[in-house]
């Protein structure tokens, strides 16, 4: 909004000049973000709290979790304002990347919400439906990968991935791009709802990953810096760059009440919703694969699902008794049957994140 009503003013006065610079819009979007979310968070933790909208702890988790049973949820609500809002006023509205990030988003986030709102307000045991949210999930990736690759704005970049840790070098999948782009949005959607299962540990991993993609979409919508880090130049693709700040700012103002012992979790309407942003940007930055690194901890998290129950089938189909590899899945929980503080787990995470994010950033140029 800004940047439509006062970039054209500028030439009354040039001190709107400033409203035009993306590192300008991006920063005002973090601060305002995060000043949202400081302000209606109380306002929707008494509102969740007076309608008992309260997390529901499986049994067979670990024990200590019975006590953050009653816990608000649902505070994905409060991520989603201060994200989107942010966006609205800083960001260039007529940019295709912000557009198509913003769809993403509303689409999830309204899947999510429907999940957590059968679960946490209607008494379904499992919520949405998993086929229902799996058609979600993948007829949002077919929209996003068809628009890709059929969208003569995204001719020059039709079909392609880049392979980190390697100069302008891209695969060219062609029509397997559409299948590709919704394998990812699936997956990795459900990697960052996995991985929250601890106070603040989704929330941080996603700021920091947010903050990575700041600085990588402003190198990939600048001619000058992305031929001299060696990286695929996407016109206008710098105005993710707002998006991404927001959404750490939105993250670390969730922080402030989600952390240990949290006040409110975000549930499926957040995980899914902003887990899901996240991959699409990398999608739109054509940064899938780096993505794999830079949200190891994502992929750590599913894998070690899809590994335990594989193995479990398995060895009950051959022995008659399932053996588990981890002492109990996602990953995360793991190390909490092991004896290891929660908090201790969660920031260990974090500083994982944090090297993967340098280690991604530093795949630059190095080849």
């Amino acid at each position: 909004m800004f940047y439509h009503l006062l970039v054209p003013l500028r030439k009354y006065f040039s001190g709107f000049n400033l409203f035009q610079y993306i590192t300008f819009r991006a920063a005002m979007a973090a601060i305002t973000a995060l000043l949202i979310s400081f302000i209606i968070g109380p306002f929707f933790l008494k509102l969740l709290a007076k309608y008992q909208i309260g997390e529901t702890i499986r049994e067979n988790g670990p024990k200590s979790h019975l006590a953050k049973k009653g816990t608000p949820t649902m505070g994905g609500i409060i991520i989603i304002i201060s994200v989107l809002l942010p966006v609205l006023l800083w960001a260039n509205l007529k940019s295709i990347y912000i557009l198509m990030i913003l769809f993403a988003t509303l689409w999830m986030g309204a899947i999510g919400f429907l999940d957590d709102y059968l679960k946490v307000v209607k008494k379904y045991k499992k919520g949405l439906i998993a086929r229902y949210k799996l058609t979600g999930q993948i007829t949002l990736g077919l929209i996003i990968g068809c628009y890709l690759y059929f969208a003569p704005e995204f001719e020059s970049v039709r079909g392609l991935t880049s392979v980190p840790f390697f100069k302008n070098l891209e695969i060219n999948l062609g029509l397997l791009y559409i299948p590709f782009v919704v394998f990812v949005v699936t997956a990795g959607s459900n990697s960052v709802n996995l991985t929250d299962g601890l106070d603040g540990l989704a929330a941080g991993l996603m700021g920091i990953v947010a903050l990575a993609f700041a600085i990588i979409s402003y190198v990939s919508g600048r001619t000058d810096f992305s031929h001299y880090l060696n990286t695929i130049y996407l016109p206008g693709s710098g105005e993710l760059t707002v998006f991404c700040a927001s959404l750490a700012g939105g993250i670390l103002g969730f922080l402030w009440y989600n952390s240990k012992p949290a006040q409110v979790f975000m549930g499926d309407t957040g995980s899914l919703s902003m887990g899901t942003a996240l991959w699409i940007v990398a999608i739109l930055l054509k940064k899938e694969l780096l993505f794999v690194l830079l949200g190891g901890v994502f992929v750590a998290e599913t894998a070690s699902v899809l590994l335990q129950v594989s193995y479990f089938k398995y060895t009950k189909r051959k022995t008659g008794t399932g053996k588990r590899i981890f002492l109990m899945a996602p990953l995360h929980h793991h190390f909490e049957m092991k004896g290891i503080d929660e908090s201790k787990i969660v920031i260990r995470f974090w500083i994982i994140g944090i090297l993967l994010a340098i280690l991604s950033l530093s795949s630059f140029k190095i080849l």
